[in-house]
């Protein structure tokens, strides 16, 4: 039998619209979809009547479908000449271990594509009225893990860099470690008056966004309950917010 196709696909940042053109044909076309916590569930409408759709989602230290077992639903259904859509939140190649799957896929021999996605740390930040680069605040950004491999305990994050080197920087699942990032920061360099915004479920109707600084960011969060997913953007740019801030 002739091995399926897996396509890759990012679900962008969770307003189902956000999704591309490509995204959806692959979903339309798919006989089973292994879909995140993170993509919208509104996107399985475009699904056919008779699509297998399994739920792959995880959350931070609780995961409902171990990695290696994604690996090994997406090889066995291609190998039984399915077309599969593995519909990730944001893009593939942005924190969603979707190179992890490409090399699986290839270890296999499967045929894949990679269908970009929208990625959160650019889209919530736009939602909220703050841009991540602007002329006259920022000419540098940078997408960070919010936490390293949490099985090795270490850090490996260039704070010295990050601290001075770059304007605006999105913190992805970094809620849990928020005073750790804003510590290391200020630490190594970062003025705790840098303005700080933390975006909740970015371009959904459950939007909410907290603002602060790196030295009081982390009270206001917690006396507002902030809690993931969420974006932890750190830059000076936050502040043209109360200018053109229009989905909220």
């Amino acid at each position: 039998m002739t091995a399926g196709k897996v396509f890759l696909v990012g679900a962008g940042p969770g307003d189902p619209k956000l999704i591309t053109v490509y995204g959806v044909e692959c979903i339309q076309q798919s006989d089973v979809i292994l879909y995140d916590r993170l993509a919208n569930e509104k996107l399985l409408d475009y699904a056919k009547a008779d699509a297998e759709l399994i739920f792959c989602g995880k959350l931070p230290g609780k995961h409902g479908v171990i990695q290696d077992k994604i690996h090994s639903l997406l090889v066995e259904h291609a190998l039984a000449g399915k077309t599969v859509t593995r519909l990730k939140g944001g893009d593939p190649f942005v924190f969603g271990r979707g190179a992890e799957e490409a090399q699986f896929l290839v270890q296999h021999g499967i045929p894949f594509e990679v269908v970009p996605g929208i990625t959160s740390g650019i889209a919530a930040p736009a939602y909220a009225g703050i841009p991540v680069t602007h002329r006259d605040h920022a000419t540098s950004f940078a997408i960070v893990t919010g936490h390293g491999r949490e099985e090795k305990g270490q850090d490996f994050l260039n704070w010295p860099a990050l601290a001075t080197g770059i304007d605006t920087i999105a913190f992805y699942m970094g809620v849990g470690n928020l005073p750790y990032i804003c510590e290391q920061l200020i630490k190594h360099g970062r003025n705790p008056h840098t303005q700080v915004a933390l975006i909740e479920w970015g371009t959904t109707e459950k939007q909410r966004t907290v603002t602060g600084e790196l030295g009081d960011i982390v009270t206001i969060a917690q006396e507002a309950k902030v809690a993931h997913p969420a974006i932890v953007l750190v830059g000076d740019v936050v502040g043209v917010r109360e200018a053109i801030r229009w989905f909220e």
